[in-house]
């Protein structure tokens, strides 16, 4: 299609671009030319790029949506980065941090890291300041355990009834596509048992944790959220992630709803419901990894794990009030998860407190070989709560247009927890300018579609059979991940070389990256999406606007929930950090938590498992 061929953007060479905070580097907002669909008008579209118009329309999708302008036409002299890998330095130093030994097992791991965490409730909040609402923490479900106040029988039937209420009108809150209630109390008997000889495993002994349905965890099939993957591709056995928590005692309750494939951002699925928000069951808990931040929410796990491709766990943690932990790309051993998007998506932590995510952090993490035989293996620090207060010299980079190219609500939101913190701590906020962050989504979206199609393909024959097993939202994505070149891919992998090339740059002065999680809280569900799904490209584009750097460059990320908007939703704020700087985040993540906490608020859906009755 010569003839309809647009003009594409020449890049300047990376050495050329100015980062500072006095650089003209314009800032190109998102550009989504797409109307949400959903119902009959996604059916008919679907059925159109079916058709032999499809292709034709596919490339008007592209060109009105800039890719041709911004990456498959563009100029770029950078070479292709295929994986976002990072080497491991040896002078990397991180402040107030405690390194594990590698030869470690899980459940010793989680031992040391409750010796990271505050030992007295003052730490654990600002002056004093009790919170208006408390989760139940990985402690509290210990405490409880130990003193035999309760037991994790008593835990496991509760949530069982809990879960049997949620899924009934009116709630409908689609936490999970499956659950067992037989294995479930089999490991609750199981940690009783322990727990009442004097012999827990681990503080994770007794505690419920969801999986995203993209993670393998027997005996459940992993379905990605589809109504015929699992029967291609049986569940054998755990995922790695999922035996290091099966090892620390951890009770394994069943597996989370997500969006179908992982292919949006609102977590409403056509087979198995929408995931709804448990600040206001109406709205969504986005996605992909809806339910698991949506159970954390709701009281009903206090951690969860997600898979994080696209901020799909970033995202929906900061919807549902809760904290979401990506790590670095390689933290987390990926065996036994969906390879759908095997250079950008990675195995996350939703959980409902910080501590607990540093828990469930050491319990599943591993000191990664490095990719080079001449670098170091990359080492697991985790960081010492009760001295974040003495982090000194701290440096948060924010980009000024970038960070306020949100709602309102978020905008004030976000910068007003951002000043509190920089008040409290004195640590200094350092203005720069981040290029091309619209180009890096387009980039990212070019590579996840196309890594995914590739994934796909594997089962070809059985989708391309019977595309009636999937939803309608499902058929428009596989349609258009199947749109890229092999051209369009390398010169997004060019586009990744070149962001990770500022990102370096940014990181040689500064600590952390700081934005808002998602630029829009959650919006409602409307019903003419529940049996088809939809497709909402200029809400997705919102959501996703911040996380991406995380996944298409590999960087830990975590967020924290630091206000709400008019209407009570959550609001969150982001840090991105350097390659291996988990523990730096999660002492930000903690200081930011400690100055928010006395404002936080109960979730309309709320669920108490320790209560005394």
């Amino acid at each position: 299609m010569d003839l309809f061929k647009t003009k594409g953007v020449v890049y300047k060479p990376v050495k050329d671009v100015n980062l500072g905070p006095d650089s003209t580097e314009f800032y190109l907002q998102a550009n989504v030319k797409a109307p949400r669909m959903a119902g009959i008008v996604v059916k008919i579209f679907t059925w159109l790029l079916e058709s032999i118009f499809g292709g034709f329309l596919l490339y008007i999708l592209k060109g009105n949506n800039l890719i041709h302008k911004h990456i498959t036409n563009a100029d770029l002299e950078e070479s292709p980065l295929y994986v976002p890998l990072h080497q491991f330095e040896a002078d990397q130093k991180e402040q107030e941090v405690k390194c594990l030994d590698s030869a470690l097992t899980s459940p010793e791991k989680v031992h040391l890291a409750i010796d990271c965490l505050p030992t007295t409730t003052l730490e654990k909040s600002v002056n004093g300041t009790k919170p208006s609402f408390h989760r139940w923490t990985i402690m509290d479900y210990f405490g409880a355990y130990t003193s035999q106040d309760i037991t994790p029988n008593m835990v496991a039937e509760r949530f069982i009834a809990s879960v049997g209420e949620s899924s009934k009108p009116p709630l409908q809150m689609g936490f999970f596509i499956n659950y067992n209630v037989e294995d479930i109390l089999k490991q609750a008997n199981e940690s009783t048992l322990r727990y009442h000889k004097g012999e827990p495993i681990s503080v994770l002994d007794g505690v419920l944790v969801a999986i995203k349905d993209e993670i393998d965890c027997l005996p459940y099939p992993t379905t990605g959220g589809t109504k015929w993957l699992h029967k291609q591709r049986p569940c054998l056995n755990d995922a790695c992630c999922v035996k290091r928590l099966r090892l620390c005692g951890a009770i394994l309750v069943g597996k989370t709803n997500m969006h179908e494939l992982g292919a949006g951002t609102s977590g409403i699925n056509p087979h198995y419901g929408a995931s709804r928000n448990p600040y206001d069951v109406n709205r969504i808990a986005g996605g992909s990894s809806s339910g698991s931040a949506s159970v954390v929410s709701a009281g009903l796990c206090p951690i969860a794990l997600g898979v994080d491709g696209g901020g799909s766990v970033r995202m929906p943690a900061a919807l549902c009030g809760v904290v979401g932990l990506k790590p670095t790309f390689g933290r987390i051993p990926h065996d036994g998860v969906l390879p759908l998007n095997w250079t950008v998506g990675m195995v996350g932590i939703l959980a409902g407190t910080v501590e607990d995510s540093l828990i469930a952090y050491a319990a599943i993490s591993a000191e990664i070989p490095s990719h080079l035989p001449s670098s170091l293996p990359a080492k697991i620090n985790l960081p010492l709560l009760p001295l974040t207060k003495s982090l000194s010299d701290i440096k948060l980079a924010k980009y000024g247009k970038w960070f306020d190219d949100c709602s309102d609500d978020v905008r004030i939101c976000c910068s007003h927890a951002l000043s509190k913190l920089h008040g409290r701590y004195g640590w200094k906020i350092e203005d720069v300018t981040l290029p091309e962050i619209e180009e890096m989504r387009l980039a990212h979206y070019v590579t996840i579609a196309s890594e995914c199609h590739a994934s796909l393909d594997s089962f070809r024959n059985k989708y391309g059979r019977d595309l009636a097993e999937f939803g309608w939202d499902a058929r428009v994505a596989v349609k258009i991940y199947g749109a890229f070149s092999s051209m369009e891919y390398i010169k997004a992998q060019k586009m990744r070389n070149r962001q990770l090339q500022f990102h370096h740059q940014i990181f040689s002065t500064a600590d952390v990256i700081v934005s808002p999680t998602t630029a829009v809280t959650a919006y409602q569900i409307q019903n003419d999406a529940l049996k088809t799904g939809e497709l909402d490209y200029v809400n997705g584009a919102a959501l996703i606007r911040y996380s991406i750097a995380g996944n298409f460059l590999g960087l830990p990320a975590v967020t924290v929930p630091v206000g709400y908007d008019k209407s009570g939703l959550p609001i969150g704020l982001q840090f991105i950090g350097k390659p291996w700087a988990e523990a730096t985040l999660i002492h930000l993540a903690f200081a930011m938590q400690s100055i928010c906490l006395s404002e936080y608020r109960k979730p309309i859906i709320f669920y108490d498992l320790l209560r005394k009755n």
